[in-house]
């Protein structure tokens, strides 16, 4: 097993001066799940495929283990990738799809058969070993391209979104597949996906990419309480986080006719006459709807999900202009559309954040 770095790598693709990856710095420990996020072209599938090999590194370095493997070609990488769509050979059965790189480095037949049983015990496949992948399912022939990675006993798992293929219920029981298989293996992985569930329920750490540059790399539990800027706040957590911009006030900041008391060193480090406060979902004490006290939401939209639901409203913060606002309330006690409901952030449960440059204030 290796540890895996990225010091300052940075891709800058022919034609462009703006670089894809931009000086990214991350130390993966050995036998850790870190899993690359971030929305479409942020640069995530590109440091893959730099530690892969696949894609040349403009400056700075990747090491697994203490080797430099920089400019190294990727079959001396020692590494074993999973890829989006598969990439099974059609006309070969599913052993010899698991099998073939180890045949290719010229391991013995009986070794190849051993390790591709063991591979298949593990994954649920020792009765589909002669089958070819056309007659396999897509969650099934991922499991092939995840067989035929574990066959080779690589120091690093390269996984390039393997779950985008599958339906939602399958995604669901596949991830915890993975996410056990890499805990009891304990083989270093470095995971890609666009999806911030599936980062927050795999990783052991999460690095959150945007427009080439690293965010924050944090456990997931950590990255859902102190989002390091607004755009890590706004990205992680489903439903998103509630961001507002609003003013500053004696005591704390104005929300509606509340005033939300609020980290004294946070206000005296914002620069604005207002800050942004994120607020999750279920951070919000629903006052009730005739109260009048703390802030009016318009109920336009229920989601309702049995335990809990999910409020989708509109509300006037700070100033005059509406604010989209969801808030999660219990499944017993739903409000109705049209109705108004009154609501305050629950103390100590907001996050405070410079309007101008998007940094976290607040402890």
């Amino acid at each position: 097993m290796a540890t895996v770095s990225f010091d300052k790598a940075t891709r800058i693709y022919p034609g462009s001066e703006k670089p894809a990856v931009d000086a990214l710095d991350i130390e993966i420990e050995d036998g850790e799940f870190l899993v690359l996020v971030g929305p479409s072209g942020c640069g995530k599938s590109t440091s893959l495929r730099m530690l892969a090999g696949l894609e040349d590194v403009n400056a700075g370095a990747i090491r697994i283990g203490d080797r430099d493997v920089t400019h190294l070609p990727p079959k001396d990488r020692d590494i074993a990738m999973v890829f989006q769509n598969y990439a099974l050979y059609p006309h070969m059965t599913v052993a010899d799809n698991m099998g073939f790189a180890l045949k290719i480095a010229g391991v013995p037949k009986a070794e190849i058969r051993q390790k591709v049983e063991d591979a298949a015990k593990i994954l649920d496949l020792t009765e589909y070993l002669g089958r070819k992948p056309k007659a396999l399912s897509g969650g099934q022939r991922q499991r092939v391209a995840m067989g035929r990675a574990i066959v080779r006993e690589p120091q690093v798992f390269l996984m390039d979104e393997p779950l985008s293929n599958l339906d939602a219920k399958l995604r669901v029981s596949t991830r915890t597949q993975i996410a056990s298989l890499q805990r009891r293996l304990g083989i270093t992985t470095v995971y890609v996906t666009h999806d911030q569930v599936e980062a927050m329920t795999m990783g052991d750490r999460v690095a959150v990419l945007k427009d080439g540059l690293l965010q924050q790399v944090d456990t997931p539990r950590n990255m859902y309480d102190r989002p390091a800027n607004l755009f890590v706040a706004g990205f992680i957590g489903s439903p998103a986080m509630n961001l507002v911009e609003v003013p500053i006030t004696d005591g704390g900041v104005k929300f509606g006719n509340a005033v939300v008391p609020v980290d004294r060193d946070a206000l005296s480090a914002a620069t604005d006459k207002t800050v942004t406060v994120g607020v999750r979902p279920e951070h919000f004490d629903v006052t009730g709807s005739d109260s009048g006290q703390g802030l009016a939401v318009t109920v336009n939209v229920v989601e309702e999900l049995g335990a809990d639901a999910y409020v989708y409203g509109t509300a006037k913060v700070g100033g005059d202009d509406s604010k989209d606002l969801v808030v999660r309330v219990s499944g017993r006690d739903v409000p109705e559309k049209g109705s108004t409901l009154y609501i305050v952030p629950r103390s100590g449960e907001t996050h405070v954040f410079s309007t101008s440059t998007g940094a976290r204030l607040s402890d």
